[in-house]
């Protein structure tokens, strides 16, 4: 089968590599009909991960069952599907609990085990025509409808960036009335102010620099901050302290709430310094929302914080540690939480709300490319809304089309 392969550092190719087989009695093979390139996977393309040359990248597949295992009961061959990018086992005792993120079973380093992802496990990943699902009667939700129908692009965002974006809502506290903060226009900063809007949450500011992804989230609702023509916080402080109804409804004292009730880091570890843009920053973001979100708030972080960046800013950086403003989080009492989604606590309801016409996360595909196309579409992708790759918000691969 063809597959778009790792070959270097900014160089993927695409190749001729061996169809996956049934290795175990509850696996399913799928044909991937649609898999969207991910800003995580960027950070692998850059070479800020363990990934080796040689893997198959992938984590956001959808696609029908094309054959499975004698134990598999629950999924049949015709089916349409979509994968979690959480590769799990749904008996151990983080799975149980709902922390599928974390799985004890499907990855021998770590807890928590994925496709395609540097140190998730040994799983081939789906930008590929062919990808084989483990514990495919836990892995696998069913859609509805039929490839390529309305819903091939709302569908696929459900892998991974619809449910991430809800879970930092979740992490974030954010719920009906809130004000919220979401650092990063990107697939995930546009999936958590949508979802964001979802949950009900009255005001939503987003910052980037990127004008393509910041009138993406406009048209969601969203109040659009370019963080290259001035400080972030200090837009989002004068925003609601120029807003003549939140002023007029204040009682003494709660002037001191002048920011946002949720903060969410969509970003990461390669977020951009507010003195100088060319250079990383990896703490900007958090020391923003530290600044930002009130006594008493919360963050969701869930943009990627490795352990380890061979390309890290300093020394420190490479091993995943940063000097974050513990001192003001702890003053103010903001709830930090941070980690994966759980993607499977999510998918089957966002589904639903999906077939309803509740949402429609796939409004953000800018492109349709097939595979062969892949090498371009990860340059394009990796300028990150910039340059020539404004235009690229979000990019479906179709290794069958």
């Amino acid at each position: 089968m063809k597959a778009l392969v790792f070959a270097d550092i900014r160089r993927m190719e695409v190749r001729e590599v061996p169809d996956p087989v049934i290795e175990q009695e509850n696996d399913a093979i799928i044909r991937v009909t649609s898999a969207a390139i991910c800003g995580s996977d960027l950070h692998m393309f850059e070479g800020r991960t363990t990934a080796q040359p040689g893997m198959v990248f992938g984590h956001e597949i959808m696609g029908v069952v094309e054959k499975v295992g004698k134990g598999v009961q629950l999924v049949k061959a015709g089916d349409r599907v979509s994968l979690p990018f959480n590769v799990s086992c749904g008996t151990c005792f983080n799975c149980c609990r709902g922390f599928v993120n974390a799985c004890l079973t499907t990855n021998p380093k770590s807890p928590g085990g994925g496709y395609g992802y540097a140190d998730l496990g040994p799983y081939r990943g789906g930008q590929a025509q062919l990808v084989r699902v483990p514990f495919a009667d836990f892995n696998c939700l069913n859609l509805p409808g039929t490839p390529g129908d309305q819903w091939e692009d709302d569908f696929i965002m459900l892998s991974d960036v619809l449910p991430t974006g809800y879970h930092s809502c979740i992490m974030a506290n954010v719920c009906p009335g809130t004000s919220v903060a979401i650092f990063g226009a990107g697939p995930v900063g546009y999936m958590a102010a949508l979802s964001s809007f979802l949950i009900g949450a009255a005001e939503v500011y987003v910052v980037d620099r990127s004008a393509v992804r910041l009138r993406k989230v406009q048209e969601l609702g969203a109040v659009t901050v370019n963080f290259s023509e001035g400080d972030p916080v200090e837009f989002i402080l004068n925003a609601r302290k120029n807003n003549k109804a939140i002023q007029e409804s204040l009682r003494p004292g709660e002037e001191k709430m002048a920011g946002v009730l949720c903060g969410i880091d969509a970003v990461g570890y390669q977020a951009l310094s507010r003195e100088d843009a060319a250079n990383e920053k990896p703490i900007q973001v958090i020391e923003d929302l530290a600044r930002v979100v009130n006594a008493t708030g919360s963050i969701g972080l869930i943009g990627v914080y490795f352990s380890g960046d061979p390309r890290g800013v300093d020394n420190k950086a490479k091993e995943g540690i940063f000097n974050i403003p513990l001192g003001k989080l702890w003053e103010k009492g903001i709830k930090l939480e941070t980690g994966q989604a759980p993607v499977k606590r999510y998918n089957a309801l966002l589904r639903d709300a999906i077939v309803q016409g509740r949402i429609a996360p796939g409004k953000l595909v800018s492109h349709h490319l097939r595979l062969e196309n892949g090498p371009e579409a990860y340059d394009k992708f990796v300028q990150r809304g910039a340059g020539e790759g404004a235009e690229y918000t979000k990019i479906i691969l179709k290794p069958n089309g």
